[in-house]
């Protein structure tokens, strides 16, 4: 559970990068980016900030109600979606809301919604038509154009659903994904490519189990579901904890799930993909978020760490090269999917994060063009 809760707090501080852009113009830099950074200087600034409001708000999605939080500050000049990720807390992170709240602090209507599927570490598919009713529900709310950030993996369904919504002010993605086979192939072998490269980074077995977990909603076959849940969840609440007597009774859709979950050998994933069940090959497609990327209609804005082990940055540079030019792309050397890395030494780390500042400065001043 603390690495989960680790994973969320270091999406939403990446995200909290990548927003730092959306409100500096009206402010101090360096004092909203520190708030962002370091809670105790938030309450130190906040005699110069807006209280912000936070409603609690329902809109048909999907044909169900949405929950979401709506952070207004007194007066909004912009408005913007945020996606979260996978998060147990979903809408109520702690690093969450208190990005809302310093965005809606800064002028803008930010409003967070509740995906239950991502909230659950599922990605099926029902997000993408949730966050479109979420941003025509914003363009509603806010009478004018809109924006939308995207994390980890509520990036990708977040891309997908931009590229539907017309005179869209602006999209952005932190540590997302541009094809989930990548990152399958990434979370079991290590490997990734690029422009001709080839990376490897060493994995964390507890990623394969939040694959596990991503990959259950397409299995089909009831009995297998069930079991391959409670696979999930027992390894995702302690990895080394044995399954192998409910691994062993999966029937046949199961088992080829599960194999792709547990294969660590680069040749194999081809014929593993292969192997799954027409569902979840076919949900691949039409979650992964790269043939879009071209009909956005706004700007793109991608940060990626480096060191992310969860999602390859190479999947953002290849964001970045779809869309022919239009977007800004930023690859962070000290920061992987759950944060700022620690420095390896005191010099290699100033020399770094200056160049990421440099970086996340550009990011920045793209981000308030676009406004």
């Amino acid at each position: 559970m603390r690495r989960a809760q680790r994973y969320v707090a270091g999406a939403a501080l990446g995200a909290g990068l990548l927003a730092l852009g959306l409100g500096l113009r009206f402010g101090s830099a360096v004092g909203f980016a520190l708030a962002l950074a370091v809670p105790s200087v938030e309450a130190w600034l906040h005699p110069w900030l807006e209280d912000p409001v936070r409603e609690e708000v329902a809109f048909p999605a999907d044909g169900r109600p949405l929950r979401a939080d709506l952070y207004r500050g007194a007066k909004p000049r912009a408005a913007l979606l945020l996606v979260h990720g996978l998060s147990r807390a979903g809408r109520r992170h702690p690093e969450l809301m208190r990005l809302a709240g310093l965005l809606s602090a800064r002028g803008h209507l930010v409003l967070v919604p509740e995906f239950e599927g991502l909230a659950a570490y599922r990605l099926g598919g029902r997000e993408v038509d949730e966050i479109r009713a979420a941003l025509r529900h914003l363009r509603a709310v806010s009478g004018g154009r809109v924006a939308i950030v995207g994390f980890s993996f509520g990036a990708g369904p977040a891309l997908l659903a931009a590229a539907s919504v017309p005179e869209l002010r602006l999209a952005g993605s932190f540590g997302g994904y541009a094809d989930l086979r990548h990152v399958i192939t990434y979370i079991t072998t290590g490997i990734h490519t690029f422009g001709g490269r080839r990376y490897v980074h060493r994995q964390e077995e507890y990623n394969r189990w939040k694959l596990l977990a991503l990959l259950v909603g397409f299995v089909e076959d009831a009995r297998d579901r069930a079991l391959l849940e409670t696979i999930a969840e027992r390894k995702l609440a302690n990895p080394s904890e044995a399954t192998g007597p409910l691994e062993a009774t999966l029937g046949d859709e199961g088992q080829r799930v599960l194999a792709i979950t547990l294969n660590q050998h680069e040749d194999a994933v081809a014929p593993l993909l292969a192997a799954l069940p027409f569902r979840a090959r076919q949900a691949l497609d039409l979650l992964s978020p790269l043939a879009v990327v071209p009909r956005l209609s706004g700007r793109l804005v991608i940060a990626h760490g480096a060191g992310d082990d969860s999602i390859p940055f190479t999947e953002s540079l290849r964001l970045a090269e779809a869309t022919g030019g239009r977007a800004r792309v930023a690859i962070l050397q000290t920061f992987h999917h759950t944060g700022p890395q620690p420095p390896q030494t005191i010099w290699a780390s100033l020399s770094h994060r200056t160049r990421d500042g440099w970086n996340l400065f550009r990011l920045v001043d793209d981000l308030l063009s676009a406004r």
